[in-house]
């Protein structure tokens, strides 16, 4: 790592820009650069190719024009060039391109997936850190407890919706991951200051929707910039360790909003959150570099064209998007999604991802009955029964790297050598077993819970739960990445969107939920529920090769 690492971050693309280059500049910004011959319009001339891409590029490709150089020719003049012969003035990775993020070293790779996680963490702790807020926002402004958890609630259903329309954007070479990560968290951070000084619950729950929408895209493309750095053997394991970074996050924010809201009322948890926040935007704008190859490239192509004059350059990402009209964008972004919902192996998965997901936000409303009502902790300490599910979702981050290390990867190996496909189901299994973590949890947490129990019982039940949630997620999300090749981004805004909307809405009626039912009640009644969509995953697994034999986006054996 050195200062191309901040030239690369937003900080360093301002000061590029501001200065023309003369403040961290890229090698084809140095005195000493020397453009490459092909990229010349005079030699372009000089092989007949004078003006790709334009209205003249069937003349130049047909067999009958004149000067084309051979292809033996064209790799004698333009070594390591692919496809020089048709696309000269293709701007694309150069060999051992310094800075191609496939070809960034080791360190920088996993600095800046720290980076990613990070960003992650500090928006998913702001979803739970909140619940620390309700009792005193209750008292305050004289609410009811429905009012006082929709903070929650449009939380979450804000980086459900988010995704929709701003991870698109990200996917655009023109736009890039940066400014949807640094510009919409930054709208994010902006936003928490007329929540911590609200004078009324209305303009709460209005910024707590605005601030879940705007710090959606750290929730939904974060996998997709460890793909651009990591190769496929290695995405594995680095989406886990940023699904930790999303899972620890709400996990923490009870934990360390519980004795400020108590010392110091409701607004000094959504403090805390603004000052990890304002940190966290600091140190990305100056350390968090580009991870799009797309965006990368075209930024070359324009420093170039200008360095030039020819502005035939061109990326085939730029080419790609000629190719495609708003109609076309607006679909892919907004309809498709809607689209592949339907499909039947993604209706089961955005349900069954749905209710785990929202069972696991009912634990900020069962928690406070148990630990403060049965157990009597103060607000403080009733925070402390979070950290059990730091401690199992970490064991199940190890069990994962080690099933991906000692079963996935000699599966795909031995496949590799025999010239063979591996169906995408395997994929699937490593969340059957786990998933009955998901209601063995829950009940032993509501029968246990009672004070004649010692309080770490139902502190370990609870914890059993994330080693469920922790895979079944891995095991789904790998899975519906694999079987739609192509419309990877629409599968996972497809399932933020239902699984957020599902979650969304358990907090509003969870605490009567647990009251009305009892605990013991309640935990038998998600726990059946739970028992039988396992029955229903592993259908799945044994009948989704044809479902997808069927489905007309799906990938076929």
């Amino acid at each position: 790592m050195g200062l191309d690492l901040i030239r690369d971050a937003t900080v360093g693309q301002i000061l590029n820009y501001v200065s023309n280059g003369r403040l961290l500049p890229y090698a084809d910004q140095r005195p000493d650069y020397v453009v490459p011959a092909r990229f010349l319009l005079t030699d372009a001339r000089d092989v007949g190719l004078n003006s790709l891409p334009s209205e003249n590029e069937e003349k130049r490709n047909s067999p009958e024009s004149s000067g084309v150089l051979t292809p033996m020719e064209a790799d004698r003049r333009l070594p390591g060039i692919t496809n020089a012969v048709a696309d000269p003035f293709l701007v694309d990775w150069e060999e051992n391109d310094p800075d191609n993020p496939r070809n960034w070293s080791f360190r920088k790779r996993c600095f800046t997936a720290g980076n990613i996680s990070l960003l992650t963490f500090a928006v998913y702790i702001g979803s739970a850190i909140y619940t620390s807020s309700i009792p005193g926002l209750m008292e305050e402004f004289n609410s009811s407890l429905v009012m006082g958890t929709l903070g929650l609630t449009l939380f979450i259903l804000g980086y459900g919706i988010g995704p929709m329309f701003l991870s698109p954007i990200q996917d655009l070479p023109s736009v890039g991951r940066n400014p949807g990560y640094v510009g919409a968290f930054s709208i994010y951070l902006i936003l928490q200051v007329p929540l911590v000084t609200a004078k009324n619950l209305n303009t709460v729950l209005a910024m707590r929707f605005l601030t879940g929408f705007f710090g959606s895209p750290a929730l939904s493309t974060g996998g997709a910039s460890m793909g651009d750095i990591f190769p496929p053997t290695q995405v594995p394991y680095v989406l886990g360790i940023w699904t930790l970074a999303a899972t620890v996050g709400p996990i923490l924010g009870p934990v360390i909003g519980g004795f400020s809201a108590q010392a110091k009322g409701w607004r000094w948890p959504i403090l805390e959150l603004i000052w990890l926040s304002g940190f966290t935007l600091i140190f990305l704008a100056v350390f968090l570099p580009e991870t799009n190859g797309p965006t990368i490239l075209l930024r070359r192509a324009k420093r170039l064209r200008k360095l030039t004059g020819n502005n035939e350059l061109y990326t085939a990402a730029e080419r790609a998007a000629q190719m495609k009209t708003a109609t076309e964008l607006t679909y892919e972004a907004l309809v498709m999604p809607l689209i592949l919902a339907m499909e039947p192996v993604l209706i089961f998965i955005n349900i069954y991802s749905g209710f785990v997901y929202a069972v696991f936000y009912l634990w900020f409303e069962a928690f406070p009955i148990v630990f403060l009502g049965v157990y009597h902790f103060n607000e403080g300490v009733g925070g402390l029964p979070y950290l059990g599910f730091l401690v199992s979702s970490s064991a199940a981050l190890g069990f994962y790297f080690l099933y991906q290390i000692y079963l996935i990867g000699p599966r795909y190996a031995r496949a590799a050598a025999e010239n063979k496909a591996v169906p995408p189901e395997i994929l699937l299994e490593i969340g059957l077993l786990p998933a009955f973590f998901i209601p063995t949890s829950v009940m032993m947490f509501g029968f246990t819970a009672k004070a004649s129990i010692h309080w770490a019982v139902p502190v370990v039940g609870a914890a059993l739960y994330m080693p469920g949630l922790f895979l079944v997620f891995q095991a789904i999300w790998g899975y519906i990445v694999v079987s739609y090749p192509g419309n990877e981004a629409s599968v996972m805004a497809s399932n933020t969107l239902f699984r957020a909307s599902i979650a969304s809405v358990f907090p509003l009626f969870g605490r009567p939920f647990f009251i009305n039912l009892g605990l013991r009640g309640a935990s038998g009644l998600l726990a059946g529920v739970s028992f039988f969509l396992i029955f229903v995953y592993w259908l799945l697994m044994r009948y989704a090769p044809i479902l997808r034999e069927r489905s007309k986006y799906a990938i076929k054996d």
